[in-house]
């Protein structure tokens, strides 16, 4: 834990180093070196900046505009290059958000799908380290679109995002990795026509997306009561996608104050595949949210969802996943003329899978899996309600209210899960 305290010891100084005045009114912004780690994705560098304008300053810590830009590297591969501007200014009475992003994952993760139907094997992870793996591009526009009917606090959501995918087997020369004998898990699963050879290498996705929400938070960053409901569906039509098919969403957050500066917070979460139409296993780990917190929202498990539980470990046609926590900030000061806060969070998650994949359901006119496929797939037999679950505790360092960094240390329930993760970025998780 040594070097996690020393590389949060670094992101608070050079936090500081960056202030300049009192963000209260007009323009202010957070910025600092990208230095952050994350035990999926190992060790970040880069640079970021988030741009508010406050106005007179009568709604702060509400802003009337932010701009986020970042340009980082992972040194496990991944690269992120973002801009986000999200505004209740820009259309009056209506929230704007727009994302423009482009993901390079040289080693992304992909255990197979149905949680524990796929085996993990730890060791065979430890010593081929590319088999659960495969490199996966992803250009991504979001614009999402919410505002009140009239002064209540229901309102509508509307949203269109675009989806560009590469995928393609990991680059094991440009790496320096040896092949695997019988083919990375991945390679495997297109051999044997689960993943099927339209879909192998990515493709295009065009989504159009409606719902309803209720929100009563006092404040959006680290809210201390309040309610975020969404519903929504979000479609990808036949006349704009090679694979038609929709999603609906039901994602109720809930925050309690329980004494100054604690609150208790939980998120229940679920998502499931409309009627029979066939999704992209590239398009699955994809999970519903009017506002990104991070890069990208998917998969369960990883530092969005199930924390401490290995990243995408948890996928199927519908799913459910809780997370909860208790937060406290614990210590309040004003350093050269900024408003600082010094928290901890201990949290509890957990996910199952509701509607499994038909892991067969790509084989029409092959014969059924023999026992012997099965084995080299990974897959074992598919055990309905069992729980992928995590706990663990974190740090917070808010500058403002609205920019926290975040530092949160997870630990795995079962070891089919993995085993410990650790996750230093931005934000609380909901």
């Amino acid at each position: 834990m040594k070097k996690y305290t020393l590389i949060i010891s670094l992101l608070f100084v050079v936090f500081t180093l960056f202030s300049q005045q009192k963000i209260k009114k007009g323009f202010g912004f957070g910025a600092l070196p990208a230095i952050s780690y994350d035990s999926d994705l190992g060790f970040q560098y880069g640079a970021l900046v988030n741009l508010y304008h406050y106005g007179d300053g009568s709604r702060y810590p509400k802003y009337d505009h932010s701009l986020y830009l970042e340009y980082s590297r992972y040194t496990k591969g991944t690269g992120i290059n973002r801009l986000m501007y999200d505004s209740e200014r820009l259309i009056p009475k209506v929230r704007t958000t727009v994302d423009v992003t482009y993901l390079t994952d040289q080693m992304m993760d992909f255990y197979g799908f149905n949680g524990y139907q796929s085996q993990y094997d730890a060791d065979l992870s430890k010593s081929t380290r590319h088999f659960y793996k495969n490199e996966r591009n992803m250009f991504r526009v979001k614009a999402d679109f919410q505002g009140d009917f009239g002064e209540s606090k229901l309102g509508w959501v509307a949203g269109y995002s675009f989806y560009n995918f590469a995928i393609d087997t990991v680059d094991i020369h440009k790496l320096n990795l040896e092949s695997v004998s019988g083919g990375t898990l991945y390679q495997r699963y297109i051999e044997h026509n689960v993943i099927t050879e339209d879909e192998a290498n990515g493709g295009s996705l065009s989504y159009i997306k409606i719902g309803l929400k209720y929100d009563t938070r006092d404040q959006r960053a680290c809210p201390m009561k309040g309610i975020w409901t969404e519903a929504v569906i979000q479609t990808a039509p036949g006349f704009m996608n090679e694979f038609p098919h929709t999603k609906f969403a039901l994602i109720h957050r809930q925050y309690f104050t329980l004494m100054k500066d604690m609150s208790l917070a939980y998120r229940i979460d679920y998502q499931t595949t409309l009627g029979k139409s066939y999704v992209p296993f590239y398009a699955q780990p994809l999970l519903i949210t009017s506002f990104l917190t991070a890069a990208s929202n998917q998969g369960m498990g990883g530092k969005n969802s199930i924390r401490g539980v290995l990243r995408n470990r948890v996928v199927g046609n519908a799913v459910g996943f809780g997370n909860f926590e208790f937060r406290y900030k614990f210590l309040r000061f004003e350093w050269l003329k900024q408003n600082f806060y010094v928290g901890t969070n201990i949290f509890f998650d957990s996910g199952i899978i509701l509607d499994p994949i038909d892991i067969e359901a790509n084989r029409t006119g092959l014969a059924a899996l023999t026992t012997a496929q099965k084995t080299e797939l990974k897959l074992n037999d598919y055990q309905s309600g069992k729980f992928h679950s995590g706990v663990g505790a974190g740090l917070k360092i808010g500058w403002n209210e609205n920019f926290v960094i975040s530092a949160d240390f997870g630990k795995a329930f079962d070891k089919q899960d993995g085993n410990t993760g650790m996750y230093i970025g931005l934000n609380y998780l909901f």
